[in-house]
């Protein structure tokens, strides 16, 4: 048990260093929308206390998860009102939001105070397995394999929710996948062509910046945003080994790969890539997606939830959008067909036994039904389920998900992958190379040891 606290304070102290350590973002995504609610929502930053939380003294089981965009409360109160209509467990659901920015620090510490919730969303990686092993999420293996749910799930899915050969959560809301959306009337209008290679993507930005165009959106404050543009560079120059080997202790961080990233991330700092002041920006307040709604920025390297999100605030502005997969680099070897993302974005993980716990689970299994899948997909949404392209009429959603469909590999977000207190300094020293605070070789050093102190730490 004290072993359990210690890891539990050591995750507590890494979420309050960074403040929000996600990627993927909103919607459950990376963007800071997330899932719903039907009662006890609370998007300030006081969450209410939660009673009797993982027993089955009463009724109501107590769910947590972020999300407070319109679209992202609509898909959870379509799963809750599903459950509702046909439980006979005589349970109903009690819903909080709270924003990105602040729903992991605040469910570490509910957790270190016993007042983890019965249901809570995580993103899968490190977090997830740091919370399973502090003794906060059971095992559901035997509950999902007796369901329907291994024949509607995308197998990509289910890996991404076990640990140790156990299930540990249902993946649910969208396949959540990183690529560049561009106007295309703006392309139009300058004769630019989609890009191929990286060198191609930098002739079309050198062009926005002489049109006075700046040709990526991106609003740096939460971390993860900036984060994407690292972990695509590294993976274009060098794959996804050198990252698992990293990870293993059988390789570092300071590889070439790493540095050539955020060398190339400095560079096109100083031509101009970005938006001044891209660190204060902050994607939680739609600050990056303003800028393409305004057509001063032509790009932006996003998660594929910006289609449902584009959508949401102007089906007009929506249209004009397009999507590419990141290119590859000039010459190289490296699979090109490499993604990042996560195959799921939100994951329902379960703090309670027994009786409660059949119902939860319940409840999770009303996101991949039917009628909730095809809600999600017209709301913008891939969701994690078989034969979803086949549902999908928007262009672009069917552009990202053959991009998908013929990726050899998804890699899943740094600072969802890694533990919490590597991923902290991951992002940490990501947002000093975007201000030139940090070289990239400085940014690697410091990445570099976080990842072998804690490698030491697990040893001992």
């Amino acid at each position: 048990m004290m072993k359990k606290m210690k890891k539990l304070a050591v995750i507590i102290l890494a979420v309050i260093m960074v403040g929000t350590l996600m990627a993927c973002g909103g919607s459950g995504d990376s963007s800071g929308n997330t899932p719903g609610e039907t009662s006890g929502n609370d998007n300030s930053a006081d969450v209410p206390a939660t009673e009797n939380v993982g027993s089955d003294e009463n009724k109501e089981i107590v769910l947590w998860h972020v999300g407070t965009e319109e679209m992202d409360l609509a898909i959870w109160g379509k799963a809750i009102d599903a459950f509702n209509a046909t439980t006979d467990s005589g349970y109903t659901i009690s819903s909080v939001s709270i924003q990105n920015d602040t729903y992991k620090e605040k469910l570490v510490i509910a957790m270190s105070s016993g007042e983890c919730p019965d249901v809570y969303t995580s993103w899968s990686g490190g977090p997830m397995n740091e919370y399973i092993d502090s003794g906060y999420a059971q095992p559901i293996t035997e509950l999902f394999n007796n369901s329907e749910l291994p024949d509607r799930l995308l197998d990509a899915a289910i890996e991404q929710s076990k640990y140790k050969d156990d299930v540990y959560a249902v993946p649910m809301m969208s396949i959540s996948i990183s690529g560049i959306y561009y106007n295309t009337e703006i392309f139009e209008e300058y004769n630019l062509e989609v890009p191929k290679t990286i060198s191609e993507l930098e002739a079309v930005c050198d062009t926005l910046v002489e049109k006075q165009i700046t040709p990526f959106a991106l609003a740096n404050a939460p971390k993860w945003t900036g984060s994407m543009y690292f972990m695509n560079l590294a993976a274009r120059y060098g794959g996804l080994e050198p990252f698992q080997e990293a990870v293993a202790g059988t390789g570092t961080f300071e590889d070439e790969c790493f540095i050539k990233a955020g060398e190339t991330i400095q560079k096109w700092v100083d031509k101009g890539y970005f938006p001044e002041g891209v660190n204060s920006l902050n994607e939680d307040d739609g600050q990056a997606r303003q800028l393409l709604y305004q057509e001063t920025a032509a790009m932006t390297l996003a998660g594929s939830w910006y289609s449902g999100l584009m959508k949401q605030d102007s089906e007009e502005f929506a249209a004009k959008m397009d999507w590419f997969p990141f290119p590859a680099e000039d010459g190289s070897l490296v699979d090109s067909s490499i993604l990042i993302g996560t195959v799921g974005d939100c994951f329902i993980s379960f703090n309670c036994t027994d009786e409660k716990l059949e119902a939860a689970f319940e409840f999770a299994t009303k996101f991949s039904e039917e009628e909730v899948v095809d809600f999600m997909v017209e709301l913008g949404k891939i969701p994690p389920v078989k034969g979803v392209e086949n549902k999908l009429t928007d262009e672009t959603t069917k552009v990202i998900m053959e991009a998908v469909n013929n990726a050899s590999s998804i890699q899943l977000w740094y600072d969802q992958y890694l533990p919490p207190s590597v991923a902290s300094v991951h992002l940490e020293t990501c947002q000093e190379i975007f201000g030139l605070t940090k070289t990239p070789q400085e940014a690697a050093k410091e990445f570099q040891a976080a990842m072998e102190e804690y490698n030491a730490e697990k040893e001992e």
